[in-house]
């Protein structure tokens, strides 16, 4: 099995054009990590599989719309924005991280893999100065640290299949973690999504704007 067939395995739609993209990540991505580490040496061997169809998780919760604006809070080395900015040709992808060299790599990567729709910012996210239809993001921070950052991001609305809010990847057990934030969450099993055992433990969390 290809790289690009593990994507189109789950995702058999998508154009000629997205499977060069989603290619083109392999070779960019050890490249970049060469220089810069934002995968672990061992990841990388299964970048297909632990970080660009993690990230695409989100996808199988949420399609979004076109035109509508999505932000990537601590995106660190573009997961999961940049495999959804591939799978969202039509949505503007904004990812934010402090680390400036985790910027570099976005902004590498969305060159190679001749992404339009992705713009990386190198700043905190409390200081962006525009408002979203979604915030996604991985395993950044407890959900009570990072909600503060996210809902001041969010605008009311719905510009795709789930109301305007927040669509978070974790793992493990997340009950106490969650009641600490006192919102309603939805929780989507990603093992349900995708057969391989790493998504055992993995989830999509969601939560609307309030």
């Amino acid at each position: 099995m290809t790289n690009s067939e593990i994507i189109t395995g789950y995702f058999p739609n998508i154009s000629e054009c997205q499977k060069r993209q989603f290619e083109a990540l392999g070779e960019l991505y050890a490249e970049w990590n060469s220089r810069i580490n934002v995968v672990s040496r061992k990841d990388l061997e299964h970048l297909y599989t632990r970080h660009i169809l993690h990230s695409l998780a989100i996808a199988k919760v949420c399609q979004f719309e076109a035109g509508a604006k999505v932000v990537d809070i601590g995106c660190g080395g573009g997961f999961p924005s940049v495999p959804l900015a591939i799978m969202f040709p039509e949505v503007e992808f904004v990812g934010v991280d402090s680390i400036g060299k985790k910027i570099r790599v976005v902004e590498g990567i969305t060159q190679g893999a001749d992404i339009k729709n992705l713009r990386a910012v190198n700043c905190r996210a409390e200081q962006l100065g525009e408002k979203f239809d979604y915030v996604v993001s991985r395993a950044v921070t407890e959900m009570a640290r990072f909600m503060p950052w996210a809902m001041h991001l969010l605008r009311r609305g719905c510009r795709g299949t789930l109301a305007n809010g927040v669509l978070y990847l974790k793992g493990g057990e997340l009950a106490e973690e969650l009641a600490a934030t006192r919102l309603k969450w939805d929780i989507y099993d990603i093992s349900t999504m995708f057969d391989d055992e790493f998504f055992t433990t993995k989830k999509v969390v969601y939560t609307p704007y309030k």
